[in-house]
């Protein structure tokens, strides 16, 4: 084989190329397998591949594909070498590298799906060798093969579902099969559902039920819209407590204002409000809020193999809190059971999220009842948790905001909270919650505040944007409410939000603060390591996914979208058309992957009884994993270049 001298001129690779037929059809089949998308195609479409393949060597510097020579007419794999790409650079007129290809990876999909050349010079980097099909042999293997013609057209979007997969297959082994939780709730819904007016007496519904073999009687009002339910515990309460006699009218016993879906909402979102509100049935209603059908737990999840709601109730109703720190070993076969039901990332920390929030709110509880301060507050939640991100491996990120009751000052409140809150924090700690190295915790008295004192340290922390204040932005501007009323932290938010809406400097020292944190990867797309890592290690929560969080939180609250969560304020920001919709899934799909890639870790670390990290050694991660692992860190790169063009840092 003669090698093309290595140089830096846009030559055809066509004209100054020698290629070869490789000889060993099994050879290049088994390479093949090594690497998405063709380990997930029939061994006929392999060999096609093979079987039409040309092998073609090019020499440091050498280009492979030009923008210059018109619509591309080949498809490559890289079988050894790198391939980078190159575009002009607007800051110095010269070139910046906009990717890396690597072994096992093709090219270029876009540019030859749409008869067009490439928009970007592709470079080889080092010797390398790269297998190639012309446009006949690729059009035809488009044609033949659906994994094949998926991962063409949708990228990383496919590899993305690949991994998923790949997570619930393990997690079935051990859990069986059973419904996906993306499923709409009209597949579920149990049609005609036992309905009565509030003035029928307590026997007859009860009867009702009884007559029907249901186990809860909706009551509604003439225009069938929903307005409360009345369930076998509820009856099993009034007899117990003796309440009211059996001819009380239904209306007087019965829950009010019973939680309502649309027949479009999914499983996912009647479990997590089960789970929260500890009840075990949802109405399904029309656009018009009129009742159409009735969604149990025991619908959701046949023969409980995925005991979300169980779980919750069984936590909410906990009496010691030694039962509470038992529950918490329950948490992880759980998250194993929601990823065998379909559950993607983004469900599973908001499932860990809701349990958190249930323990939390019962720690409180249980307390309450032993010692209550007699002070009216609201438990925030600050970080992770208040963004309904948590994972497995969680510490504690919390706050109180008080009502000054009249008569006192807000430094004899604190007085008579702090010590609650040091034997709730305490508590938690039992639970799994680990305590705060930054005394980020209620029982800190800078963070037992009232309202006013609040509202004064956000409008001193955004005033001044000092290096401290914008390492709290990460933790205190993703807040959140668990237990007491919401009404004083919404009012404190919407003075908060508009406050950083008219704050331009504020914003740009956000974004700026934000792109300190890299995502890990070098120029030519070789993963950077932790600096206070082991050796070869990989920091999934601070290298990975706060860049994504960081970036998009400016962006959140620089266009006042009021949610917290990461994965909903890209969608928000979708809408308002601040994000353009592809780039918007394009940082979705990234950000999910790299949390399935750190929930899957810490599910290995705990059934090895090891202690959890964010920490992941890459070589020990399949090449597919590896593969989309890059491209993810990749895509945060992306989000970043768009929030230095915007703040123009």
């Amino acid at each position: 084989m003669t090698a093309a001298p290595s140089n830096s001129s846009n030559t055809s690779s066509s004209a100054s190329h020698e290629s070869h037929r490789p000889q060993n059809t099994r050879a290049i089949m088994a390479f093949l397998r090594e690497h998405a998308p063709f380990s997930h195609m029939d061994d006929s479409h392999l060999a096609h591949f093979a079987e039409n393949a040309s092998l073609r060597f090019y020499g440091d510097g050498d280009v492979v594909l030009s923008p210059d020579e018109g619509p591309v007419t080949r498809f490559y794999v890289v079988k050894q070498g790198r391939i980078v790409g190159e575009r002009p650079s607007d800051k110095d007129g010269g070139t910046e590298t906009t990717f890396e290809i690597s072994t096992g990876e093709c090219f270029p999909l876009a540019a030859l799906i749409g008869e067009r050349p490439t928009h970007t010079l592709h470079r080889a980097a080092g010797d390398t060798f790269c297998l190639s099909i012309e446009n006949n042999a690729f059009i035809t293997l488009l044609s033949q093969s659906e994994s094949f013609r998926d991962f063409c057209i949708r990228g990383v979007s496919s590899l993305l579902e690949q991994v998923n997969q790949n997570i619930q297959s393990s997690a079935m082994v051990s859990i069986g099969s059973g419904s996906s939780l993306d499923t709409p709730l009209e597949r579920y819904a149990i049609r005609n559902p036992i309905v009565c007016s509030p003035d029928l007496p307590v026997r007859k519904a009860v009867g009702r039920m009884h007559e029907n073999s249901v186990g809860s009687i909706v009551i509604t009002d003439d225009t069938r819209v929903p307005k409360g339910i009345f369930t076998l515990r509820d009856l099993r309460t009034l007899v117990a407590d003796e309440r009211a006699p059996l001819n009380t009218p239904i209306g007087q016993v019965m829950t009010p204002d019973p939680c309502c879906l649309t027949a479009q909402a999914d499983a996912f979102e009647a479990a997590l409000l089960m789970a929260e509100h500890h009840f075990s049935h949802v109405c399904v209603v029309d656009d018009e809020g009129r009742l159409i059908g009735m969604v149990s737990e025991r619908d959701l999840f046949s023969l409980q193999r995925v005991d979300l709601v169980n779980l919750a109730r069984t936590i909410g109703t906990a009496s010691h809190l030694r039962t509470l720190v038992s529950l918490r070993a329950e948490v992880s076969r759980l998250v194993d059971a929601m990823l065998a039901h379909g559950a993607d990332s983004g469900q599973v920390v908001k499932i860990i999220t809701t349990l958190n929030d249930v323990t939390v709110r019962r720690v409180l509880e249980l307390n309450l009842m032993k010692h209550d301060p007699g002070i009216p507050f609201t438990w925030l939640t600050f970080g992770s948790e208040g963004r309904m991100e948590q994972t497995l491996l969680t510490d504690q990120d919390n706050g109180i905001l008080f009502v000054t009751p009249e008569g006192m000052t807000e430094d004899q409140v604190r007085q008579k909270l702090l010590p609650f809150a040091e034997t709730i924090n305490k508590e938690l700690a039992e639970c799994g919650f680990t305590l705060c190295k930054g005394n980020i915790m209620a029982s800190n008295p800078k963070l037992c505040l009232s309202a006013d004192e609040w509202d004064e340290w956000f409008l001193r922390f955004i005033d001044a944007s000092t290096p401290q204040n914008l390492v709290y932005s990460s933790i205190f501007l993703d807040m959140r409410a668990v237990f007491g009323d919401r009404e004083p932290l919404a009012k404190l938010l919407d003075k908060v939000l508009a406050r950083i809406r008219k704050n331009d400097l504020f914003q740009k020292m956000l974004a700026g603060n934000a792109i300190t944190r890299k995502p890990p990867l070098t120029m030519f797309r070789n993963f950077r390591y932790a600096p206070d890592g082991d050796r070869k290690s990989l920091d999934l929560k601070r290298q990975g996914l706060a860049p994504f969080v960081e970036a998009v939180r400016v962006f959140a609250l620089a266009n006042g979208v009021p949610e917290a969560n990461t994965l909903e304020r890209m969608d928000q920001l979708a809408n308002k058309g601040v994000f353009d919709p592809k780039d918007a899934n394009a940082w979705k799909e990234a950000y999910s992957l790299i949390q399935a890639i750190r929930m899957r870790s810490h599910q290995e670390l705990l059934n090895r009884n090891e202690p959890l990290s964010n920490y992941i050694n890459p070589d020990d991660l399949n090449p597919l994993d590896r593969r989309i692992l890059r491209e993810s860190f990749r895509q945060a790169q992306r989000l970043q270049q768009k929030l230095e063009l915007t703040y123009q840092l």
